[in-house]
């Protein structure tokens, strides 16, 4: 039995697990965030993203880039406790850490297949948007569940003390 921890890749290994799935015919599925408090909105998400193809590979904020993204404070959750979160999701294939300013390098080192956001995006405005195009790959925005996200959870948290 493989544990969660082992669905937590390096990017070389990623990058390898990638190509052994493509080479199997599956459709690789890519999406990144910071993933700080999981709540209903990134479960809903990332099946959103899983079900358009056969793996799903997702890339994580590291605490730095947290951080820079969403302040001193942030994140709640470290990075290793956030990574084996996600990885024991059962839709999730692999968790790899990225902390460069965007996922870009990461999305050209796995080369997936499909590329997914939330609609909050724009496909104009998804970094590696023309990467995957450019190779004949997808890039999808999926809906997100309203009223969920980890900045509100936080401040209804503080507000209520």
């Amino acid at each position: 039995m493989s544990t969660t921890a082992n669905k937590i890749m390096s990017w070389e290994a990623g990058a390898e697990a990638a190509r052994a799935w493509q080479a199997e015919g599956k459709k690789i599925v890519f999406t990144n965030g910071c993933f700080d408090i999981v709540h209903l909105g990134h479960i809903d998400y990332l099946e959103k993203a899983r079900a358009l193809g056969d793996t799903l590979v997702l890339g994580l904020n590291t605490d730095a880039s947290v951080s820079t993204l969403k302040g001193p404070l942030r994140p709640v959750v470290n990075e290793y406790a956030r990574a084996r979160l996600m990885a024991a999701l059962s839709f999730v294939d692999a968790v790899i850490l990225f902390g460069e300013p965007t996922p870009l390098e990461l999305i050209q080192t796995i080369c997936p297949d499909i590329l997914v956001k939330g609609d909050d995006y724009t496909v104009a405005n998804i970094v590696g948007a023309d990467f995957i195009v450019e190779r004949g790959g997808a890039v999808i925005t999926v809906p997100l569940v309203k009223g969920y996200s980890t900045t509100s959870l936080i401040e209804k948290i503080k507000n209520s003390y």
